[in-house]
């Protein structure tokens, strides 16, 4: 009987493959790369929004796919989503292999100019003509141009500011600090109390470097830190390295969670979620936790606010000054098979999120918004108007730095932190990494 059955399932394979063979040679729908009638297409997007620890932002971005999807019955957008380093990381190695994701996510600058160079991401100019070019805030895209053409369109626009816990601070009779004295009284008085002061994340390392950054402008004013990298100034200016020393200080002072060094940003969130840590130096896509996330209890949503990072006294630099710029952005493979589709939904994606994200997430989108349109919470407006009367805004050190360099900036931070390397070989290290490029 079962010899029987394959014998048969045989004979209508081989009738099949006639019929097909037939079809094909007066009919051909292949069409490869292509958006033609009759095929599906497929988009991959590759992006760094989990719904763990992204939740708003997940949300939206399944929702943007699926309205393109219905939009476009022949397309599919296909998601693959990592955590922050794991996503450079695999970001990276697809890379070197030619085989990035159709639409991902990609920092400005230094970040975005070796796969410009390497020509892996399709210049956008074409997109950006008219409305949607129109509809960005002034600066945001040129922070993803590179020799006149742009290689990126940002999502966000962001701040680093202090999150406090207002409950903490009352129970120990702790005032939001304008100068860096105050604010280190506070952190003796936390500490001197059994309460952790700050939560760091210092594993990713980017975390500690806003704090690094902080003090250098504080210390040195808004240009010192751009200017060593630029290389019209250097790593070994005073201010750079008291900066530096600094923050040895603050470690001294056992200012941040312990095992700070060994604990992803991921990870370091809980002490403040669980109101075990005071604060939290974090960019304004925190903002949902704090806001809209209902996943949050409203009762510690009311009891976190914000200060801006204090003065430093005898410092060039001024409290309205901050860490921060366009978050990520999207880019389309230069070699994508799917080009103009990805074009299309990158385009399609930004005027959605731009529509979404102020009131779903609490997000600062890198487009216009028009504030009085949009219910927002009390918090947003308040970072918002923060970062409308901004004197200056300094992007992330690693940003702005080439892949190479960052990844020694990055490691001695962490070196810093941990007290493997004195201010002076934090400084002489950078000075070498960047004279290397010369």
């Amino acid at each position: 009987m079962r010899k029987k059955a394959i014998s048969m399932l045989f004979v209508l394979t081989m009738m099949l493959g006639l019929i097909l063979s037939g079809c094909s040679s007066s009919s051909e729908t292949s069409n490869e790369g292509g958006s033609g009638s009759g095929d599906k297409v497929t988009v991959k997007l590759m992006h760094l929004w989990p719904a763990g620890s992204s939740k708003q932002h997940n949300m939206i971005v399944n929702d943007i796919a699926a309205e393109y999807e219905k939009a476009n019955p022949g397309v599919k957008i296909e998601q693959e989503i990592l955590s922050n380093e794991q996503y450079k990381e695999k970001l990276k190695i697809l890379s070197a292999s030619n085989e990035l994701p159709d639409v991902g996510m990609t920092w400005a600058a230094g970040f975005l100019e070796p796969y410009v160079k390497g020509n892996k991401f399709a210049p956008l100019d074409d997109i950006l003509e008219g409305e949607l070019g129109e509809s960005f805030i002034s600066g945001t895209t040129e922070a993803y141009a590179l020799d006149g053409k742009t290689y990126g369109l940002p999502l966000e626009l962001n701040i680093a500011p202090v999150y406090y816990n207002k409950k903490i601070f009352e129970k120990y009779n702790l005032e939001v600090p304008e100068t860096y004295e105050e604010f280190k009284n506070i952190v003796k008085t936390l500490a001197d109390n059994g309460v952790t002061p700050i939560t760091l994340g210092n594993k990713d390392r980017w975390t500690g470097s806003l704090w690094y950054m902080y003090l250098a402008d504080r210390l040195g004013g808004p240009e010192t830190l751009t200017n060593a990298i630029n290389r019209t100034g250097t790593f070994e200016d005073p201010a750079l390295i008291q900066a530096a020393e600094e923050i040895q200080s603050l470690v001294g002072m056992n200012a941040f969670v312990k095992g700070f060094n060994g604990l992803s940003n991921d990870e370091a969130k809980g002490p403040f979620m669980n109101e075990q840590a005071a604060m939290y130096l974090m960019g304004s896509w925190e903002l949902p936790n704090y806001t809209t996330n209902e996943d949050v209890p409203q009762e510690f949503r009311d009891s976190i606010g914000f200060f801006k990072f204090p003065t430093v006294e005898g410092g060039k630099g001024d409290i309205n000054s901050f860490v921060g710029g366009p978050g990520v952005g999207l880019f389309v493979s230069e070699k994508s098979e799917v080009k103009e589709e990805a074009k299309k939904f990158v385009e399609f994606f930004v005027q959605k999120w731009g529509e979404r994200s102020v009131t779903d997430a609490g997000v600062i989108p890198a487009t216009k918004v028009d504030t009085s349109k949009v219910d927002l919470p009390q918090m947003y407006i308040d970072v918002l108007d923060e970062l409308n009367n901004a004197s200056n805004i300094t992007l992330y050190a690693d940003v702005q730095m080439s892949a190479s360099v960052a990844q020694e900036h990055l490691n001695m931070i962490q070196a810093l932190f941990g007290e493997q390397a004195t201010p002076e070989e934090f400084a002489k290290k950078h000075e070498e990494a960047l004279a290397s490029e010369e």
